[in-house]
Parts: structure tokens; sequence; C-alpha cells
């Protein structure tokens, strides 16, 4: 091939070489722009979490003597994606003589111990490093820096519904 023809070839246009190489470029754009975008979607705009409260239905408060804590145990669904366990709770639940109700968390404020109702002392009292907690869940003495942690209660009916477990704010000595 001489110098002449070449160049003939250069200006017609694309050659087969050109081609094949767009061609693969062209594959390489669309396959990076099919794994790119997700993933970019994905880094700059994130999911938006559902914040629905959720309550559990616990049990029936006319069964609540007042002034009586009683353990009461019940089964929360956690959904963490696709995937929806189902756990076990416990809440230490008190009914007032006013007929208002408070649930207590099930770890004592010290090291995250379980507590039981101790019905000599009329206390709560964490085995662990011997904290006492009054019906109210005020520390009575022992290690433990804050009250018991509370969850949110509803009372719809007869029915005892939680909600989320909060954190107590720390006693003042």
């Amino acid at each position: 091939m001489n110098d002449v023809q070449a160049v003939e070839l250069e200006q017609r246009g694309t050659t087969r070489r050109s081609f094949y190489i767009g061609a693969i470029y062209g594959i390489w754009a669309s396959i990076a722009a099919a794994l790119g975008l997700p993933a970019f979607a994905y880094l700059l705009f994130p999911p938006k979490a559902r914040k629905e409260e959720d309550w559990v239905e616990v049990g029936d408060v006319t069964k609540l003597a007042p002034n009586v804590p009683l353990e009461m145990v019940f089964r929360r669904n956690r959904v963490d994606g696709w995937k929806v366990t189902s756990e076990k709770g416990t809440a230490w639940v008190v009914k007032h003589p006013d007929n208002s109700v408070v649930a207590y968390g099930p770890q004592c404020t010290h090291l995250g111990c379980a507590y039981h109702w101790d019905d000599r002392k009329t206390e709560f009292l964490c085995p662990c490093h011997n904290s006492l907690f009054a019906m109210d869940g005020k520390v009575v003495s022992g290690p433990a820096p804050r009250p018991l942690d509370r969850y949110d209660v509803k009372v719809e009916g007869k029915k005892l519904l939680l909600g989320q477990l909060r954190q107590a704010p720390e006693e003042k000595s």
C-alpha cells in the first residue's frame, strides 16, 4: 500500500480498527455507568430511615395490683433490612394507686446486670454490686450512677403498650 492509498483510506472516514476501538470504549463506558451510577446514588443519597414509633402490647393493666412490681415478658419484632427478628424483652411494671403505670428497663444502670424485686426490703435489688432502687426507680444505695431506665408507656383501654426505652439522667451527688 502506497502513501496515496493510505491517505485516501483516512479521508474516507471510519476504518475497521477505529470502529472496534470506539465499540470497546462504548462497552466499557456502559459497564462503568451500570456499576457506577448505583454506587454514587447509594453514597450521595442515603436511604431515609423509617422512624415509626413501635408500641408493643405487654399485657392487661387490670391484672396489675397497685404498688406491686411485676416482671412482664413481651416479644418485639425488629426489622433489619429484609430480615425480621423477633426478640424477647422484659420490663418491670408498677401500677400506682392513681392508676398511672411506669415500666422500667430490666438492666441495672451500673453494669447492666439483671435486677429483681425484693419483697422484704420493698426495693429493687441488683445482685452484682448490691445497688438498691426504690419503687420509683431512684437509686437508694450502691454504685449505680443513675435511676432505672424507663419505657415510654401508653394505656389503650385495658392494654398496656410499651414504646422506646429512655435512659434516665444521672443523679447529682
